[in-house]
């Protein structure tokens, strides 16, 4: 067995959230195949596991972007990832089918509210990065949002971006907040629901973070944030090179161009992450608390930082092989 085919059976034996995308993104299976895999996660596994914890009335922990029982005492702890916005998050990006959430939609309209200002779930609130997330999904459960997709058009930076800070008077961009928002900016897109000044807003952030190669401050050259090479799963919220690369894929291949050289940078600190086994190492984990852990302790070998970042790198690469001599990196 080649070491990729190894690799290839410790993915595929996996939780069916993982496996279908390792099917579908890294073997090329045939769609009937990866499917029927896509098809168990809410039934199996980890998709089961989260959906039980859904509660009567649509909300997952009582609460929108916090549990129900959060108080400021325990932030010293870390964020919570077991509230609504945070087990959507999950659920899509898992792949679990809008249909298997039937009635959520209007349950949490009926009766979730933001923790800001108590505002309706759907209408989003002041921070970009809630925002995104909302807006994804939004579009992925059927919900007009599009009263957030057009804010998002409206509350750019000056220097193109998007800052959660903007409420308090800023007026430059956040790496975190930008990538938290083309996130959702690109979901609702790839549902079929953008419209010009949609994209251009998403073009032109975009450009925000690869004019900084979506590592380094612009006048500085260091590094934006110092944890920015660090390797953990779930993203969650947190910027770093993996993050940011495995969104700029998903908006090349979605807008049918070539991966932009100027992701170079964070490729090679991909690459130099890989171990002699051909795997990747859960490096750190966002405290807080969770429903269950969805993947390994740190110090050992991550099946999804591995597909993340396999998935990554054979994109880049392969259009690497297809450029003229002397193009790309």
């Amino acid at each position: 067995m080649s070491p990729r085919d190894d690799v290839m059976s410790w993915l595929l034996d996996s939780d069916p959230a993982l496996r279908w995308q390792v099917e579908r993104d890294l073997v090329g299976v045939p769609e009937a195949v990866w499917q029927a895999t896509r098809a168990r996660v809410p039934r199996e596994g980890m998709g089961a596991a989260l959906l039980a914890r859904q509660d009567a009335d649509g909300q997952w922990a009582g609460g929108a972007f916090f549990p129900a029982d959060f108080t400021e005492e325990q932030r010293a702890d870390g964020q919570p990832w077991t509230a609504t916005t945070w087990s959507l998050k999950q659920l899509r990006e898992w792949g679990v089918a809008a249909s298997v959430l039937d009635g959520t939609a209007e349950k949490l309209r009926t009766h979730a509210r933001w923790e800001y200002d108590d505002l309706p779930y759907w209408d989003g609130e002041v921070d970009c990065c809630i925002n995104g997330y909302t807006l994804a999904a939004g579009a992925w459960l059927g919900v007009d949002v599009s009263g957030i997709a057009r804010w998002f058009v409206e509350h750019r930076q000056p220097d193109g971006g998007w800052n959660c800070e903007w409420v308090e008077g800023s007026t430059r961009s956040s790496f975190p907040s930008t990538l938290n928002a083309l996130e959702g900016v690109l979901a609702y897109e790839r549902a079929g629901l953008g419209f010009p000044e949609l994209t251009a807003a998403r073009h032109g952030a975009e450009q925000y973070l690869l004019e900084r190669r979506v590592l380094y401050g612009l006048r500085s050259g260091e590094p934006v944030v110092p944890y920015v090479h660090h390797l953990a799963y779930p993203f969650r919220h947190v910027y770093s090179a993996l993050h940011a690369a495995d969104y700029f894929r998903a908006s090349a291949l979605f807008d049918g161009v070539a991966p932009d050289p100027r992701l170079a940078d964070a490729i090679a600190s991909i690459r130099s992450k890989r171990g002699d086994d051909g795997r990747w190492v859960q490096e750190h984990r966002h405290p807080g608390a969770v429903w269950f852990d969805v993947d390994v302790p740190e110090g050992e070998a991550s099946p999804w930082l591995t597909f993340l970042s396999l998935r990554v790198l054979e994109w880049w690469d392969a259009a690497s092989a297809l450029a003229p001599r002397g193009a790309g990196a």
